[in-house]
């Protein structure tokens, strides 16, 4: 029924890895270029070392408290006494636990001596909180930070919880608490 000279021909589709490597580049250029545009409209500020990125961090996906403390700590915006974009900046910036050096993200993580117990126990192959350590591409290093973060209340706002206490001292004491008598108070029947 139908001539099959009056048909055109299929046209022949260009190989399938062909096809997918330029895809790869077309996309990688949309991606640098919208970086680019990016940078150039909305610059990051100075203090803020780590590159703007199109996905999200990975730490994001910590749970939205954590990962509230980590960005902002980050940021050099959190509630560390070096980070004066919530107090005064003449306001002291050493560390209020250790008070030798200023209590910036990295003291207070890697190097701060009254959290080395908590430290040793829960943030093994954590050297390096930089813009380029691999702890923010770990998902298991960035579980311990998170867990650090947590049981040190590191960041944390400082009316949030009370300062914690040294690990050699015992954090409650060891005596029952003193509960004091009850009283009983006898009625009449004419009061009642």
């Amino acid at each position: 029924m139908i001539n099959s000279h009056l048909v055109c021909p299929a046209p022949t589709l260009p190989p399938q890895s062909l096809m997918h490597n330029t895809y790869s580049a077309l996309k990688k250029r949309m991606r640098e270029r919208l970086l680019t545009e990016w940078a150039s409209l909305f610059p990051t500020r100075e203090y803020y070392l780590h590159p703007p990125a199109l996905s999200s961090r990975p730490f994001m996906g910590l749970g939205k408290f954590v990962a509230g403390r980590i960005h902002h700590m980050r940021a050099g915006k959190g509630y560390l006494a070096a980070h004066l974009t919530w107090r005064s900046p003449d306001a002291d910036t050493s560390c209020p636990r250790y008070g030798l050096e200023p209590e910036t993200f990295e003291h207070a993580i890697l190097s701060c001596p009254s959290r080395q117990h908590s430290r040793s126990r829960l943030l093994h192959g954590v050297t390096d909180v930089g813009p380029e350590a691999p702890i923010w591409t770990s998902l298991p290093l960035l579980k311990r930070l998170a867990t650090f973060i947590g049981v040190t209340s590191t960041g944390f706002p400082p009316t949030m919880f009370p300062p914690t206490t040294p690990p050699s001292s015992p954090p409650f004491s060891l005596s029952p608490p003193r509960v004091p008598p009850p009283v009983f108070r006898v009625f009449s029947l004419a009061e009642v």
